[in-house]
């Protein structure tokens, strides 16, 4: 009898512990999450949803499961969120992306892009609809769904689908993201140490209150006084000034620069002597440039936000005469700050006071650098940049990374690494190389123990050829060429201390 029992109990265990049917998981029970969907999609074209509801096709998926999922942490939550698990050579690893802006979406192309690397997938649109901070009027807890509780709400619920799935748990969770996305990386680096074993943060907006302040200050500037408007052709020329002067410095003259906190270059060497000239800056044209390159302070002296590295002329975000910053800097105010006050509008923009307000509302940034937890728990991080961001400064990277040195020890290359990259923009695009597999070296740093001492970085014509390789070296080295062969070649460069 007693041996019955047991090989009954036996059986149920195995039952329960059996992976489950793609289909049946629309049945599984996890606290505070209804799954809407659980569908199963053969291989074929990736079908991405496009302007007006078009569909467009892109590369061949392979085939998966797709669930998809509410969460709702609080009563005035409503975090959607989606996990893609590949029906057959799974990698055995999970992999979570994160968004842009104020997201208000799902990231589909850049889960469609780890499920056909063989990773179980996740995004999410962090608990609300559209690219702006509207949905903060009056919703304080979806202010902090967005800023923190989303994605690792959407970690927790993930594995646990993909467990049920598999009926194994993975054996590794990768994060990676960008701009926004940097942010929400770090946030899980600081505040839940034990969601990842790898975290990819690029472009970290990870002071996004800060640096709306910043752009809001310094855009009121020039639209409040005329004098300090740039036109562009003249930009061009501060562009091309900041070439002649600081472009070979590594000895190589290819329109970027690698190492631009070298640079000498100084507005007021372009002032004007006499009249106001195409070739020369206005007084009032040299305070612009100098607000550009320049620290953003409080009254008191306090840092707001770096200013931009020499190099980043051309992405430099000109206000016109007459205009109003853009909605997505004033929306940390307008929505988060001020609550939506018809009584406040961006001409009563007061930094300190602003500022201020905006934090105490939307208490979401992810500052901290004690990663101490992090690397405790065996984390690996790697953080990089466009030298040319003309959004979040690579400066304030530079200086997060400074900050953990500080907190926690100067040398951090066991599991922090840095990659600054010449002449990139925002996350991607630009003048210099900007396509790099930062997943697959962290792969290699994590599974194979081999730390990323250089990163090979293409360039990608209109065409699709492949016309500049380099070097990214771990911060603060930096690519410098052998002498000889071709300087478009990685191959040809070295990483050396400044």
């Amino acid at each position: 009898m007693t041996s019955t029992l047991a090989i009954v109990l036996l059986s149920a265990m195995a039952a329960a512990a059996a992976p489950t049917p793609c289909e049946n998981l629309i049945s599984l029970s996890l606290p505070n999450t209804s799954i809407t969907s659980a569908k199963s999609f053969p291989s074929g074209p990736y079908m991405a949803q496009g302007q007006g509801g078009r569909q467009q096709t892109g590369p061949i998926m392979p085939a998966h499961c797709r669930v998809a999922a509410v969460l709702a942490p609080t009563p005035d939550s409503h975090i959607e969120m989606e996990v893609w698990l590949p029906a057959e050579g799974w990698n055995g690893k999970f992999l979570a992306v994160g968004n842009g802006g104020f997201a208000g979406t799902i990231s589909y192309g850049a889960m469609a892009s780890g499920l056909r690397e063989g990773y179980a997938a996740s995004s999410t649109d962090t608990g609300h609809k559209g690219d702006t901070a509207a949905f903060g009027v009056g919703h304080p807890e979806k202010i902090m769904d967005f800023g923190i509780r989303s994605m690792h709400e959407m970690t927790l619920k993930s594995k646990a689908i993909i467990s049920a799935f598999y009926d194994r748990a993975p054996r590794l969770s990768y994060y990676m993201g960008c701009s926004t996305g940097g942010m929400q990386g770090l946030s899980e680096a600081q505040r839940f140490p034990m969601d990842f074993d790898a975290i990819i943060a690029g472009a970290p907006v990870n002071n996004q209150t800060h640096l709306h302040a910043s752009q809001i200050k310094k855009m009121m500037d020039i639209i409040a006084d005329e004098r300090r408007f740039v036109p562009a052709d003249k930009i061009k020329m501060i562009a091309k000034a900041v070439m002649d002067k600081c472009d070979a410095s590594d000895s190589v003259r290819d329109g970027f620069l690698s190492d631009p906190q070298m640079c000498k270059f100084e507005p007021a060497d372009l002032l004007c002597k006499g009249g106001d000239t195409a070739g020369c800056l206005t007084a009032g044209q040299v305070e612009s440039l100098k607000a550009a390159y320049g620290d953003t302070l409080t009254k008191s002296g306090q840092l707001v936000y770096p200013g931009h590295p020499r190099g980043f002329e051309l992405n430099w975000r000109m206000p016109a005469i007459g205009s109003e910053p853009p909605e997505r800097p004033l929306g940390s105010f307008r929505f988060f700050g001020h609550q939506n006050n018809p009584a406040w509008t961006w001409k009563n923009f007061e930094l300190d006071t602003d500022l201020a307000l905006a934090v105490k509302n939307a208490d979401y940034e992810a500052l901290s650098p004690d990663l101490r937890a992090f690397k405790a728990r065996g984390g690996k991080l790697l953080i990089y940049h466009g030298l040319n961001d003309p959004g979040p400064s690579p400066l304030n990277t530079v200086n997060y990374f400074e900050e953990v040195r500080k907190v926690i020890w100067p040398n951090q290359n066991d599991w922090l690494r840095v990659f600054m990259m010449p002449g990139m923009d925002h996350c991607r695009g630009g003048v210099g190389p900007d396509q790099a597999n930062f997943l697959g070296a962290m792969e290699r740093w994590v599974e194979s123990g081999t730390a990323p001492d250089r990163i090979t970085v293409s360039r990608v014509t209109d065409n699709g050829q492949v016309d500049m390789t380099r070097p990214l070296c771990p911060y603060p080295q930096v690519a410098k060429w052998k002498g000889a062969g071709s300087t478009n070649d990685a191959e040809n460069f070295t990483c050396q201390a400044r």
